[in-house]
């Protein structure tokens, strides 16, 4: 799979390893074609590989779902949170690792992402990071405040209900980042942690022990999904 010049979503392969860069020119915000080529990436990457790095544009991650597309009405609102929904619990359930160069800001959906990976790498740049959904008129739905309790720190679930951001130093403290590194480096960090982590897994171990260790969780998530779905409101 190659990325195509249409798309915002580019694939290169290196190796053993998958990176995956979305850049649209701007705030790389989650639409529906956006997410179904992150979609088809995913797949794509789960059989031609090992690992996979998910990388930014310089000074964005995303800044979470289209904001247009969600202000069209509830159904539009309804069929894009189920849309992304779907991207989230497949990088969280993925059967290889996924590292996330997070190279920005990363807000609102955009955030959802990081915790649905497994080794996330910032840059040391002034980038907001967290959920923030309960300030731009939306209350969080379920299946993301169940994916918070999985992934970030018990200290900071408080945090979901103000809209805490934070900055790169503060979400390792928070858990949405494991390790910052200098500006413009977050990319050839995390390929070198992607490549390490394709040498030294074994693949069929690794796919098993995900299972193992996240098909509970992830029952949990959907089994909000509906109920979420239905009470989806954008202010």
């Amino acid at each position: 799979m190659t990325g195509s010049i249409e798309s915002a979503v580019r694939f290169d392969e290196m190796g053993d390893v998958a990176l995956i860069t979305i850049d649209d020119g701007k705030a790389n915000a989650l639409d529906h074609r956006m997410l179904d080529d992150l979609q088809a990436a995913f797949t794509a990457a789960e059989v031609e590989v090992k690992a996979v790095v998910l990388a930014g544009r310089p000074g964005k991650f995303s800044a979470g779902f289209d904001l247009a597309v969600m202000s069209e009405g509830p159904e539009s609102a309804r069929a894009l949170l189920g849309h992304g929904a779907e991207f989230f619990f497949q990088s969280y359930m993925l059967g290889i690792p996924v590292v996330a160069a997070c190279t920005g800001h990363a807000l609102a959906a955009g955030a959802v992402i990081l915790m649905a990976t497994d080794v996330r790498i910032g840059e040391d740049v002034p980038a907001k990071i967290g959920l923030n959904e309960v300030a731009i008129g939306m209350a969080l739905p379920r299946f993301i405040i169940e994916m918070a309790r999985d992934r970030l720190s018990k200290r900071h679930l408080p945090g979901l209900n103000l809209a805490k951001i934070y900055d790169p130093s503060g979400a390792v403290d928070a858990g949405y980042l494991d390790e910052v590194v200098a500006q413009g480096t977050s990319i050839d960090r995390a390929l070198e942690v992607a490549t390490q982590l394709a040498e030294t897994l074994h693949a069929p171990s690794f796919k098993a022990t995900r299972t193992r260790m996240r098909s509970d969780a992830h029952a949990r998530f959907r089994s909000t999904l509906d109920a979420d779905l239905a009470a989806f409101t954008v202010a």
